[in-house]
């Protein structure tokens, strides 16, 4: 594992669009989507979640959390950003 790999997940109210703008917003900061999950449940809530690689970001991982928690606020959604082995060790079974 990396520490320029980070979990983004998404949880909120479905809508269109969603995916495209925090794909946008990563792609503006040169974060790249390594692999991407997508689900809605019960017809109006969506989750998602992101293995993105920030090797290459024009920002720091601390400025890059804050930008994703700003657009959830923005789009009445929760984004968070964890490292990757942080994510793994809090959801192992």
């Amino acid at each position: 594992m990396s520490e320029s790999r980070v979990m983004v997940t998404v949880i909120g109210p479905d809508r269109v669009g969603i995916v495209a703008d925090v794909a946008t917003l990563l792609a503006k900061q040169s974060v790249n989507i390594l692999d991407i999950n997508q689900k809605v449940m019960d017809g109006d809530i969506f989750a998602m979640t992101m293995l993105t690689d920030i090797s290459k970001a024009v920002i720091d991982f601390g400025e890059l959390k804050k930008l994703l928690e700003e657009k959830g606020k923005e789009l009445g959604l929760k984004i968070h950003a964890q490292h990757e082995e942080i994510f793994k060790y809090m959801h192992r079974i």
